[in-house]
């Protein structure tokens, strides 16, 4: 498997702890943050493959994050996979209005969050 850069961004320490691990198991890089504003610089400074991203923070949303991403010629082409416990059909509609690739709801299924990694990064 290629060695994929992740940059998981979320305010829950528990969640960024677990998926730092797990993913770091699978063999993916991980670099975190907590926040809209350190997701940014993160996302600038590291360029990963692959942004997990929260919305409901402290700072930038997660939604403000993503549409930054996406509108900025250097970081466009990163996938962001938005993982929010928002609300499903919110998550649905609103996830590709702000440029993400795909929406997980929270609490998810790890494997099923695997699966849509290992899809965008194909």
């Amino acid at each position: 498997m290629p060695n994929h850069r992740i940059l998981v961004v979320d305010d829950d320490p528990e969640i960024l702890s677990m998926l730092s691990v797990r993913l770091g198991l699978r063999g993916y890089q991980v670099s975190t943050a907590n926040d809209g504003h350190s997701a940014l610089t993160a996302a600038r400074h590291d360029h990963p493959d692959l942004v997990l991203l929260d919305v409901m923070m402290p700072g930038k949303s997660g939604w403000e994050v993503a549409r930054a991403l996406k509108q900025d010629p250097d970081t466009a082409g990163i996938k962001i996979v938005i993982v929010s416990a928002i609300g499903e059909k919110t998550n649905e509609l609103t996830s590709p209005l702000y440029g993400a690739d795909a929406f997980v709801d929270k609490p998810f299924e790890f494997e099923r969050l695997e699966t849509i990694i290992g899809d965008l990064l194909a």
